[in-house]
């Protein structure tokens, strides 16, 4: 009887069959893998350590935004010296603002003799409302489709809001340098 004991001891045992359960485990290990794999906030962290992230300044304009002082807000922004800014509604951070520069109204007329004449808006001193050019300064990644910005895909037309300490406005991206900074 020892013998047989040896036999059946010898012969090899079959292979393991997974369950449904086991199966289903696995699919999710893989999922969260990937999707802290493919996470933006890594994504941006490797970025960063890996050297892919460089010097980015993006151009928004601010047009017809009513205001009380528009002086008064453009020299609060300066001091303040960032914003929180907003891409496509999700939030990116803070930026450092690099200017900002007050955009005159102008008033175009076609005269009768087919010339055109400019001229400043006489109803800025009644009706004041913000038109500026703020130059935005950050880090990020450039890609085949433009530039990645706090993880949004940003290219001009896209539209953002500036938020500061007493204001929130809204713009459009006029304007990307990359690598300058």
């Amino acid at each position: 009887m020892a013998a047989d004991s040896n036999q059946a001891s010898a012969q090899p045992k079959s292979p393991q069959r997974w369950s449904l359960v086991d199966l289903g485990a696995a699919a999710a290990v893989l999922l969260a893998a990937g999707g802290v794999i493919w996470s933006p906030k890594l994504s941006g962290a490797v970025a960063k350590a890996t050297g892919a992230m460089v010097p980015v300044t993006v151009t928004v304009d601010v047009r017809g935004v009513p205001v009380a002082d528009p002086t008064a807000l453009v020299e609060a922004a300066r001091q303040e010296g960032k914003v929180a800014i907003v891409i496509r509604n999700q939030p990116h951070g803070t930026v450092k603002i690099a200017s900002i520069d007050p955009l005159p109204r102008r008033l175009v007329s076609l005269q009768p003799d087919g010339r055109v004449v400019t001229a400043a808006d006489p109803n800025q001193a009644t009706f004041s409302t913000l038109d500026a050019r703020l130059q935005l300064e950050g880090e990020g990644r450039k890609v085949g489709g433009g530039v990645v910005f706090g993880n949004q895909n940003i290219k001009v037309g896209a539209p953002v809001e500036i938020e500061g300490a007493g204001f929130r406005v809204s713009g459009s991206v006029t304007g990307i340098a990359v690598g300058k900074g």
